[in-house]
């Protein structure tokens, strides 16, 4: 019975593990895209509006 509990503990964590490596793949992905998508059209960042003041900045990385 222990030795399912650990195997369970282990399959747990690696799975974990996976989706983590998955989302930051994801994030990478988004973000290396966005940049690509900059680069073809010239522009020197995206911009974001500011809810309080209502002024335009540009978006800062993450």
């Amino acid at each position: 019975m222990g030795r399912l509990l650990f195997l369970a503990a282990i399959a747990g964590g690696g799975y974990a593990l996976y989706r983590k490596f998955i989302a930051d793949a994801e994030t990478l992905t988004a973000r290396s895209e966005q940049k690509r998508a900059e680069q073809k059209n010239g522009a020197n960042g995206t911009l974001v509006q500011d809810p309080v003041s209502g002024e335009y900045r540009v978006k800062q990385a993450d």
